[in-house]
């Protein structure tokens, strides 16, 4: 099949749209399932987020209004990612954190919405958990806004 070079990049902003929108993410973590496991490991807005980089909706979240001591675990693989100490309201409708507890998280540069943006992902299962970002509050001055539904909350005292 032969294709013009007008048909071709009349195609492109699709094929953008749909790989931006299906992108599923790569094996290579100590957590590693198929896409079937992860299917019935996941209710499917967890699913969306986790293993295809969707966004769930601004303030939707129950974990926006959780205020207890606890921890911030990654909802595929139980990884503990955030102390609740670090957890704040950021107005953005996302539970926002400034510091990710050591080595639960790990970044990459993605083109999603055009520009670059930093991404953070759970460091044992790969899962998307949302963007960090330099507008957060001290020490560190970082807003890690993350998908709630990306994780669970485990009360009692923060790791």
């Amino acid at each position: 099949m032969i294709v013009s070079r007008r048909a071709l990049l009349a195609s492109l902003p699709a094929c953008a749209l749909f790989a931006a929108g299906s992108r599923v993410l790569a094996a290579g973590f100590e957590v590693t399932l198929s896409e079937a496991e992860w299917r019935k490991r996941l209710d499917p807005e967890a699913f969306a987020v986790l293993r295809q980089a969707a966004t769930e909706r601004a303030f939707t979240s129950p974990l926006n209004k959780e205020h207890r001591p606890g921890t911030f675990v990654c909802k595929g693989c139980a990884l503990p990612l955030f102390s609740a100490r670090t957890k704040y309201d950021s107005g953005t409708g996302w539970p926002s954190f400034w510091r990710p507890l050591p080595n639960a998280v790990q970044t990459s540069v993605d083109h999603d919405l055009g520009y670059a943006r930093t991404e953070v992902h759970c460091r044992r299962c790969g899962g998307h958990l949302g963007h960090v970002f330099n507008d957060g509050p001290p020490p560190t001055g970082l807003r890690y806004c993350m998908n709630g539904v990306a994780m669970r909350f485990v009360p009692g005292k923060p790791v």
